[in-house]
């Protein structure tokens, strides 16, 4: 087989063979999504030349190395057309065209949505409107971090330009000036259930890329030769990326089905006929001398295993700290330590603390501004290839509206660090809009997620470095108050394993709390030692996963008493990750202190006390549940 030729040089027959490799597609595509009895087969016949001129012309990538760093990527954000992809890396010679009427099977790995399952494959789509964001994330990388030759392709669905976080992700890109990455909008004019909203108005698309920034080309989606020029002059641009505007139509090729409506994910009716159409429109039926362009070998290596922090924590106990203090101070010395630790924030840096490490490692910071689903997407990017240690920084509250994304984010596999700042209400007079209350719900739901609730700077720092070192996505809550710092700066931190903060031989109740509830609680236990009850403190350090063991002995020696403090909805916190773990045991009772309302606003030391997790409603539950008056 011999490569394509470069743009110049192309004749007839090469735009011919690419016109064929399209129909291939279409052909698989079909068979494929048949076989399954499922999918979609006309989203994938609109892209089905952008497939084309980009895996057999237009893109460097090496068929048998799938992830090799110098590779161009590919992200297919309109999920759906999965057939097309896995056609085109077939056709490519990565895996026999015949495993592709294995998809949707629930043993074999080609999904009815990309995942990283298939090695090919760097970040989940087909919840819409995620690839561009995640696409841009890998193009910041090639640019600034690697500075590599290799480029960033991203189909985007029109449908899906409906969602504010492509925009979000258009408006970054530019900020930027990613002009390695290429956006490719599917125009096909059908959504789901019906037209779009702009249906074939490139015009309309064309001024709304443009004004954002971008240097845009309107072409035709459907000829070969329009796409190879478009991609050809984008590889030119400097400074801006590029979008493809396409028209393209949704079934094409397919005979009653081409441009039509409600055919959005349903089998060809007739399948014979589909294919017989399609066959009949291939030239050549043997070997179309196809080959992808091999990558330039830039990427420089990394190294971003076994991190350690080059100090141990430098802090004296008893001092009143918020333990933000000491993400500050970890994730510096982790970026001093390795040029590929990165750290990004939503234009929050002065209250997540991330402004030391924008300080202390610039080039390795990247600010995000306000759209916290553009960054959790472009997080995931940063972090595709293992080519960086990504730490994200905002407002606990804040990442709900970027669930989505973090839920993708679990099913790509990523390797990312949330933190999460300003939880509950000690955050105090900025009111519940501010208050993250349902973090540890949503992080604790997340597969492969670990949550780390740091109670002072020291474990904080503990968390922050075994974050850097731990696959998947980990979670860091991060209390605005200050609290004591409670710990020696020698001790160790492990995942799953709790501390045992207070005790004596006769605890008679076992409290786990943390972050500033556990501040609250070991001033009740201070309390409650002057009147001769004595009660057994726990720090979980991680809430996910919890340390069962420790609890439960815990609970065993103090008569099966267990009380839960927690900043937090009762809903998914703490409490119920401990009634979670030991519920199966009969003879302990877990009693649960959350915020059960929606909050006000107010000092967060009287909110604690007005929701019930102060050292007083500490001690009144803890007496009530011995008995005492």
């Amino acid at each position: 087989m011999t490569n394509v030729r470069e743009n110049n040089d192309m004749g007839h027959a090469d735009f011919q063979a690419l016109r064929d490799m399209a129909n291939r597609i279409r052909l698989h595509s079909v068979r494929a999504t048949s076989a399954a009895g499922s999918g979609h087969p006309t989203s994938c016949a609109s892209i089905a030349e952008i497939t084309s001129v980009l895996f057999f012309h237009t893109m460097r990538y090496r068929v048998q190395k799938p992830r090799d760093p110098n590779s161009d990527r590919f992200v297919l954000s309109k999920g759906h057309a999965a057939p097309a992809l896995y056609a085109a890396w077939a056709e490519a010679g990565l895996f026999p065209v015949e495993d592709l009427l294995n998809l949707r099977k629930v043993d074999s790995d080609l999904e009815g949505h990309p995942t990283p399952r298939l090695e090919f494959i760097d970040v989940a789509t087909g919840s819409l409107g995620q690839g561009l964001s995640c696409a841009a994330g890998m193009a910041y990388t090639g640019k600034y971090f690697d500075r590599a030759s290799y480029r960033v392709f991203c189909v985007v669905g029109d449908g899906e330009s409906a969602e504010g976080s492509i925009w979000e992700a258009m408006a970054f890109a530019s900020f930027y000036k990613l002009d390695n990455l290429v956006a490719i909008f599917d125009v096909n004019r059908f959504g789901q259930s019906d037209l779009t909203a702009l249906e074939h108005d490139l015009d309309a698309y064309r001024i709304r890329v443009e004004a954002f920034g971008w240097n845009t080309y309107v072409v035709d989606g459907h000829s070969v030769e329009e796409l190879v020029q478009a991609f050809a002059a984008a590889e030119q641009v400097k400074d801006k990326p590029s979008c493809v505007i396409a028209k393209t139509f949704k079934g094409k090729g397919f005979p009653g089905s081409e441009d039509q409506a409600k055919f959005h994910g349903k089998v060809v009716g007739d399948k014979d006929l589909v294919i017989d159409s399609i066959e009949k429109q291939l030239v050549s039926k043997g070997s179309l001398n196809l080959e992808p362009r091999l990558p330039i070998d830039d990427a420089p290596p990394v190294n971003i295993q076994d991190l350690i922090l080059p100090e141990p924590p430098n802090y004296r106990k008893g001092d009143r700290l918020a333990p933000r203090v000491g993400f500050a101070s970890a994730s510096s010395k982790l970026g001093k330590l390795n040029k590929r630790v990165i750290t990004l924030d939503g234009d929050m840096r002065g209250s997540t603390f991330s402004n030391k490490f924008r300080e202390t490692c610039p080039d390795q910071f990247l600010e995000c501004f306000i759209a916290e689903q553009n960054m959790v997407g472009v997080a995931i990017g940063c972090a595709t290839r293992d080519r960086t240690v990504v730490f994200l920084c905002t407002y606990g509250s804040f990442l709900t509206r970027a669930y989505d994304q973090i839920r993708m984010g679990a099913i790509s596999q990523t390797n990312i660090n949330i933190l999460g700042s300003h939880p509950g209400v000690s955050v105090g007079a900025d009111g519940p809009s501010q208050m993250g209350m349902e973090d540890m719900a949503m992080f604790r739901a997340v597969p492969n997620c670990t949550v780390f609730y740091p109670s002072d700077a020291v474990s904080m720092e503990g968390a922050v470095k075994l974050a850097a070192c731990t696959k998947g996505i980990a979670y860091i809550r991060s209390t605005r108050s200050e609290t004591s710092v409670i710990y020696d700066n020698e001790e160790r931190f492990h995942i799953g394993e709790a501390k045992v903060v207070r005790q004596h031989p006769n605890d008679q109740v076992t409290v786990v709390a943390a972050g500033v509830t556990l501040d609250t609680a070991l001033q009740a236990a201070a309390i409650l030692e002057t009147e001769g009850i004595h009660i057994r403190v726990i720090d979980p350090f991680t809430v996910k996963p919890l340390d069962r063991e420790t609890i439960l002995s815990a609970a065993r020696a103090t008569g099966g008493r267990v009380l839960t403090v927690e900043d937090h909805y009762p809903e998914g916190g703490i409490g119920e990750a401990v009634a979670a773990a030991i519920g199966d045991q009969s003879d302990i009772r877990v009693r649960i202190l959350a915020v059960r309302d929606i909050p006000r606003s107010g000092p967060g030391d009287v909110l604690l006390d007005k929701y019930g997790l102060g050292p007083s409603s500490i001690i009144k539950a803890i007496k009530e549940d011995i008995g005492a008056n």
